[in-house]
């Protein structure tokens, strides 16, 4: 706001804004009052009437004193019971305009949901991923994230993702895990289509970050156990789960070590850089022992070394799993067992940091444009 001058830009907007908003609300409150106005004119109007009535009535002889005092209370009772009806009608109408958002809201439909007889996936779960003709497009887009994507990733298998922003990676992963179905094609699990599979059974094979996680506004060991909520209380899963993600001095360091609160949300809660909340957020996705793990972006927000020190253990961490990870940084790219190098949606590479070197493809243009900045 300082560095850029935008206080007199925004000001100048919320005016505008708040401008448009008070014409809008004076127009509906015109509107009310005009229309209870006359309702509420209405009732004062047909009991003067009656009064009128009833006094002409006992004027001409036709109705006694004590028939003038009954009908004029049953008259004002009668014209209170309609004033309280139309301002019930006028609450009840109101009401319903939130209502209907709640309706809205509650009325929405889930797209992925378990089948009504779910199949199984094998115990256990080896993590031999298959994506056949695999074809994407998020909800109101026509764009195709992923185009005729076909791959097979082995069991065990380190797997690392390279592509431009927007080329499809993430969104290979989220199809993984099952956040959303493809539009065509199928993605098989140990041989077994996900699309079969309860959302809920998948996912618990699966531990991962990705990178928008989240900062949840809890003490720091209950940011880690979230990974494994089931398990949340075991303090020592807890620590080895730190330890592996590289969070552990971090924590321990913390006013409170593990039992710390994190973010401002609460008093004497302890804010963290974005580099130490991405710690966290590692150490969340170690604390599940799940046969396949997914990192996207890990170490986007991590220094050098403590990226280093990140994928130093990562392939003892990945020991007879199959993990699938994301990363803009070759220097950390080269060390997966395979690369899929993805293009506007469609897989162009895949293979070996040696064999697509020497392919002199797209991966070693990439490769070596972001090599060429160390070297002198």
């Amino acid at each position: 706001m300082k560095l850029f001058g935008l206080g007199g830009f925004f000001t100048e907007r919320f005016r505008l804004l708040g401008q448009v908003f008070y014409t809008r609300v004076r127009r509906l409150a015109v509107r009310r009052s005009l229309a209870s106005g006359g309702w509420g004119l209405l009732g004062p109007l047909a009991g003067s009437l009656t009064y009128l009535y009833i006094a002409l009535q006992a004027v001409a002889g036709r109705l006694t004193l004590g028939d003038l005092t009954l009908y004029a209370q049953a008259t004002n009772a009668v014209q209170n019971g309609i004033q309280q009806v139309f301002s019930s009608f006028s609450t009840l109408y109101e009401n319903a305009l939130y209502m209907d958002n709640l309706d809205e809201l509650l009325a929405t439909v889930p797209v992925v949901v378990a089948p009504a007889e779910p199949a199984d996936l094998p115990s256990p779960v080896r993590g031999h991923i298959v994506f056949d003709h695999v074809t994407f497009r998020y909800p109101g887009t026509g764009i195709r994230v992923l185009d005729d994507v076909s791959v097979e990733i082995h069991p065990g298998e380190t797997v690392a993702l390279v592509g431009r922003n927007g080329a499809g990676k993430s969104t290979f992963v989220k199809l993984l895990c099952r956040l959303y179905d493809p539009d065509e094609g199928r993605i098989l699990l140990d041989g077994i289509d996900i699309a079969t599979v309860d959302p809920a059974q998948l996912r618990s094979a699966i531990g991962g970050m990705f990178q928008d996680f989240v900062t949840y506004q809890a003490t720091a060991g209950e940011n880690i156990g979230l990974g494994e909520v089931a398990r949340i209380e075991d303090a020592e899963a807890v620590a080895a789960s730190a330890r592996n993600a590289g969070a552990a001095s971090l924590i321990e360091g913390l006013p409170r070590g593990y039992d710390t609160a994190l973010g401002k949300w609460f008093g004497k809660g302890t804010q963290l850089s974005g580099g130490q909340w991405q710690k966290v957020a590692l150490a969340r996705s170690f604390m599940r022992a799940a046969p396949i793990i997914v990192l996207d972006e890990p170490t986007s927000a991590l220094d050098a070394q403590a990226e280093h020190e990140l994928f130093a253990q990562l392939s003892s961490l990945a020991e007879g799993r199959t993990a699938v990870f994301i990363s803009h940084r070759f220097s950390t790219v080269r060390k997966a067992d395979r690369i899929f190098l993805f293009h506007e949606g469609r897989l162009t590479e895949q293979g070996t940091h040696a064999e697509l070197m020497r392919l002199e493809g797209r991966y070693a243009e990439l490769f070596t444009l972001q090599a060429s900045a160390y070297i002198d």
